[in-house]
């Protein structure tokens, strides 16, 4: 685990393998960002030279390194580009820029802006998740271990409230990292009891309480979506629930996860190129538990409330067939025309499950649909509610917690497109078009009545196929868990 650290001392002292500075994009050049006039000092005022001999311009994301030549303890500068303006976001992702860069590196000091606690807060969070690396399957010595100490530089240090910034940091990366573990976790080794035993594990150092449904119990109580999904899988479902209740809690949220440990496609059977990522499809179930993990040691005045539907979807003699009927917790009835669209079977029996908890508000967040990635991209959740001011207000929270999330409208024509001849509701729509409102179109079915509601669709968010970029490594992300934890704490504060 990496040793985060706060610190006052002036640059040149610092015994590290590397010191992070920001530069600026200005126009008439690169400009040094506050937090490096001591190792620019170190350099007899000439560092911008020196970089923008390098190439350097300041552009966000862009890294440079330079050697110091004995001019600090430090054997090397690190320059991170912050844009022409920067805000927590531009921070984060700059140092988790620098930190990826300097993988393999024992200690490194970070010198962006951080004069006050929510810049802290920033250059922490980024540090740290700019900072991971899965290994566990990785054989060898040739493989870049995560930096071991990172110390953030501020002169904030002597204040209370940067040093809860530092530790709030610390949890949220710790949150997120979890999730990264489990999302990255090969299906072999992650099937839904394993997940379920995770769980249970995680809830129980956290101080949750933890209930697990296995395979009869399910049936014996009804969950006909989560059942159905998991029939084709030699490796049973299971729900989750997961509970953390502040003394002082006037209200209730409850969180609900898709956690589809592998998703084949079941019958309906998916692509070869659309599957190899598919370990991925409980990134919804997994965010909501390192939501809970956190949000049980920061302590907001809430009772938060998480349920993980698991399932593995796969085809058999057993799996569930195009045109059977399911019955969803609750009794509501379900025609499945494509066996692929399952994920939305699991949260509809969870998300009525939560409404036993007569919750203030429920939000489910899944990696539901390839139409989410068609509409909004590989970095952007999209949020739909039946509620308009609660849709508007957890994409705030999401953009407050450093996540991108768009608002996105559940058309009333839509609904008509799910109807079915033989039961309550069909699991696609017979038209090609909207795929993702569908998607929450059907989920809102299954919200009881008067209780307010949001929705996630993190398919792409989730999983970044691509090249490593800001604090975001490739495969999995943590994508939602800052959220979900922004929206429990505005829960308890009354602004949701």
């Amino acid at each position: 685990m990496t040793n985060l650290s706060l610190t006052s001392a002036e640059s040149a002292s610092l015994d590290v393998d590397a010191v992070v500075i920001g530069v600026v994009s200005d126009d008439s050049g690169p400009v040094l960002a506050p937090g490096a006039a001591g190792v620019d000092q170190a350099f007899q005022g000439r560092l911008i030279d020196a970089l923008s001999g390098l190439g350097a311009a300041g552009k966000a994301g862009e890294v440079t390194k330079v050697p110091t030549l004995g001019n600090l303890a430090a054997p090397l500068v690190v320059a991170v580009g912050l844009g022409e303006s920067y805000d927590g976001e531009a921070l984060r992702r700059a140092a988790g820029a620098a930190l990826r860069s300097l993988a393999g590196s024992g200690s490194v000091a970070v010198l962006l802006p951080a004069a006050t606690p929510d810049e802290v807060a920033a250059v922490a969070t980024g540090a740290l998740l700019g900072n991971y690396a899965y290994l566990n399957y990785r054989t060898g010595d040739g493989h870049k271990r995560p930096v071991e100490e990172i110390t953030v530089v501020s002169e904030a240090v002597a204040t209370g409230d940067a040093r809860a910034a530092l530790e709030r940091a610390q949890t949220l990366a710790d949150a997120v990292t979890l999730v990264r573990d489990l999302v990255n976790t090969p299906p072999s080794d992650l099937n839904p009891e394993a997940l379920a035993d995770a769980a249970r594990q995680v809830g129980e150092e956290s101080g949750l309480s933890v209930e697990v449904l296995d395979e009869k119990e399910l049936v014996e109580s009804g969950f006909g979506g989560i059942v159905g999904v998991g029939q084709g899988s030699v490796n049973p479902p299971r729900l989750v629930r997961l509970a953390y209740e502040h003394p002082e809690a006037a209200k209730t949220v409850a969180f609900v996860g898709k956690g589809i440990t592998f998703d084949s496609g079941g019958l309906s059977l998916k692509p070869a190129d659309s599957m190899d990522w598919m370990k991925s499809d409980m990134g919804g179930a997994a965010a909501v538990l390192g939501a809970l993990k956190a949000i049980a040691a920061l302590g907001p005045k809430v009772k938060a409330v998480g349920y993980l539907a698991i399932a593995e979807n796969m085809p058999s003699g057993t799996a569930q067939r195009p045109s059977d009927v399911l019955t969803i917790y609750g009794g509501k009835t379900v025609e499945v025309l494509n066996t692929d669209a399952e994920g939305r079977l699991v949260m509809a029996d969870a998300i009525v499950r939560a409404g036993e908890d007569e919750p203030d508000l429920i939000v489910d967040v899944a990696t539901l649909t390839g139409a989410q990635l068609v509409a909004l991209g590989t970095r952007t959740a999209g949020v739909m509610a039946n509620d308009d001011d609660v849709r508007e207000k957890v994409v705030d929270a999401a953009g407050r917690a450093g996540e991108s999330a768009w608002p996105m409208p559940l058309p009333d024509d839509m609904r008509k497109n799910l109807d079915s001849a033989v039961a309550d509701i069909a699991n696609i729509s017979g038209e090609r078009w909207g795929g993702m409102l569908t998607a929450g179109i059907f989920l809102k079915e299954f919200v009881p009545e008067g209780v307010r509601w949001a929705h996630l669709d993190i398919a792409g968010p989730s999983f970044n196929q691509g090249q490593p970029y800001g604090y975001t490594p490739k495969g999995g992300t943590g994508a939602a868990v800052r959220t979900l934890v922004q929206v429990a704490e505005d829960v308890a504060a009354g602004a949701l």
